[in-house]
């Protein structure tokens, strides 16, 4: 139930008044008005001040943004000067700051703003980045071999059937059916790939 502040104090004071001139206690005077017991005392706590409903009030310790702006400032003059930056260089700007008497403010804040600015572990955040992109792709044939194994249903027997897989043109290179597919099978098989390409040095890969 969302009211008026002004309404609300004067609820307040009206039953807080009548529990006064009555001497009954709130908790009996509270049912006459439909209140509930945490509703009214909460109301009582915020008697005199504006209704602020998951807002965000202002602390006294809060760094102001002239003050984020002077350490994101500061971060980025220094941000090459030396080659541990990565590893605690945010520690190593609170002090710095503190020591020069620029901003006064803890290495966990400095943290947040650095990190939330993108000025913290610039190369594991382009790895990331990279990494997110998934799979890269070859860029010209005979850089990658897929391995590829599937089952074969011949009259009732199973058999399988071995191909490589150029990654760049997805084209069949070699492909042998065997009745095993043990370590040996593949090797022979992508053996026999490479001698029809001798000059290819690509990288074998296969999810088996």
């Amino acid at each position: 139930m969302w009211v008026e502040p002004e309404i609300r104090d004067s609820v307040v004071k009206q039953i807080t008044y009548l529990s006064f001139r009555s001497g009954m206690p709130v908790k009996k005077l509270r049912p006459y008005i439909g209140l509930c017991r945490v509703k009214f005392y909460k109301w009582v706590k915020r008697s005199g001040t504006a209704n602020n409903h998951n807002g965000k009030i202002p602390k006294t310790h809060w760094l102001t943004p002239d003050e984020v702006k002077l350490i994101e400032d500061f971060a980025r003059e220094h941000y090459s000067e030396s080659d541990y930056f990565l590893k605690d260089g945010y520690r190593r700007v609170a002090y710095k700051m503190l020591d020069l008497n620029i901003v006064a403010v803890s290495p966990s804040s400095v943290y947040r703003i650095l990190k939330k600015a993108g000025l913290l572990n610039k190369w594991n955040t382009e790895k990331s980045n990279l990494k997110a992109m998934g799979f890269k792709q070859p860029d010209f044939p005979h850089k990658h071999w897929h391995v590829d194994i599937k089952y074969l249903n011949f009259n009732g027997t199973f058999l399988f059937l071995i191909s490589v897989l150029d990654g760049y043109s997805r084209y069949a290179l070699h492909h042998e059916v065997r009745h095993t597919m043990n370590e040996y099978d593949v090797q022979l098989t992508v053996q026999n790939a490479k001698e029809k390409f001798p000059s290819a040095r690509p990288r074998i890969i296969s999810d088996n």
